[in-house]
């Protein structure tokens, strides 16, 4: 969607900027419609909208892919929530804790062993 006068290229700059800005790496252009679709709507878009922050959309992402059983897709989040400073060790564990009692024991479990492998991981960056 272009804004103000932007072109395509514009947009998806700026949805670049903001899928490094929210995963904490750099990301390049990529091929292919599901590419563009992520770069141009979903990041340039609807992650830029002035109304939550990255922090909140993440909290809201976790619960959902949590909900849903994709801990695979939630590790690359609670990576990125450590690595740019917006979640601390101990609110991922409590998010887990508190999402046990929301969407169940097996998937909130789930949800923390993934928080102490990603824990992990990232301190052996360190």
């Amino acid at each position: 969607m272009t804004t103000n006068g932007e072109t395509p290229a514009d947009v998806r700059q700026r949805g670049l900027a903001k899928m490094t800005e929210v995963y904490g790496w750099e990301f390049e252009d990529g091929p292919g419609e599901h590419f563009a679709v992520t770069a141009d709507h979903l990041f340039a878009d609807i992650w830029s909208r002035p109304a939550l922050t990255v922090r909140e959309r993440r909290l809201l992402l976790l619960g959902a892919l949590t909900a849903q059983g994709n801990v695979d897709v939630a590790e690359i989040q609670i990576g990125a929530a450590l690595r740019n400073g917006e979640l601390s060790e101990e609110q991922l564990r409590e998010i887990a804790l508190f999402l046990c009692h929301y969407v169940g024991w097996p998937a909130g479990t789930k949800l923390d062993g993934t928080v102490g492998k990603v824990i992990a991981q990232e301190r052996r960056k360190k």
